[in-house]
């Protein structure tokens, strides 16, 4: 866990200096600052999405199953709403009128979570006690933080809590998780993921509003497309077809 811990620290100290920062920001210059934090998001995703897409084993339509599927299942769960309400609350129990805190915590916890770099440290972490990887990432969520912070406001330093659960959750269990997350589950995963994140870049920008909360659950269909006994009803169908 200490790979884990390294960078959950790393991501509070990250936010801490972006929020004292932000408060001495005159405000055309904070202007300034979110829309190339957008444009960053919008990198990020893109980056991530098309690199798995450029694998000649990528699958060219689960990713548009996932986010279809997924959206369905978020919209009728209400995620977005659902943090949205925990967001206000938690605006309203700290006194702070700037910002929306559950933008910051969405677009940070996914930017921080989604990614190869997540998931194959806490492996490491977990099975050989290797903890250089999560320390690397733990460096560059710092400085993301940092920004991240400075635009979005204090609902990065939450973000914490996702990066705590998730990584700390994958090296708890690693050795029982790592034969069934495969190579194309965790590129999967990274495509679907980075057009969650290119959609958030869009909805910073003001470009269009899109419920990428609701989305979340397109994340774990990559799991179960790729589980042995659903590749096996897959192949039957592709058979009979």
């Amino acid at each position: 866990m200490l790979g884990t811990i390294v960078n959950v620290v790393l991501v509070l100290l990250g936010s801490i200096i972006g929020l004292v920062i932000k408060g001495g920001i005159k405000e055309r210059y904070k202007l300034i600052v979110m829309d190339a934090l957008a444009l960053s998001v919008l990198f990020v995703g893109a980056a991530s999405a098309l690199g798995g897409m450029m694998s000649e084993d990528a699958n060219p339509m689960l990713f548009i199953v996932c986010l279809a599927v997924g959206a369905l299942i978020g919209e009728w769960i209400g995620i977005e709403a659902i943090l949205e309400k925990i967001g206000d609350t938690l605006q309203t129990k700290l006194g702070n009128g700037e910002g929306n805190i559950a933008q910051g915590f969405v677009t940070a916890s996914l930017t921080f979570c989604v990614g190869s770099m997540a998931i194959l440290g806490s492996f490491e972490s977990g099975i050989q006690g290797v903890h250089t990887t999560l320390i690397t990432k733990g460096l560059l969520d710092f400085v993301a933080s940092i920004i991240f912070a400075s635009g979005l406001g204090v609902g990065v330093a939450f973000s914490a809590v996702s990066v705590f659960v998730y990584q700390g959750a994958l090296t708890m269990f690693a050795s029982f998780l790592q034969p069934f997350l495969t190579a194309d589950m965790i590129r999967e995963i990274s495509i679907v993921g980075g057009i969650m994140i290119f959609g958030l870049g869009l909805n910073m920008l003001g470009v269009k509003k899109i419920k990428t909360a609701n989305m979340l659950p397109a994340l774990v269909i990559p799991v179960v497309y790729y589980l042995p006994f659903v590749q096996r009803i897959v192949a039957m169908v592709t058979g009979l077809i």
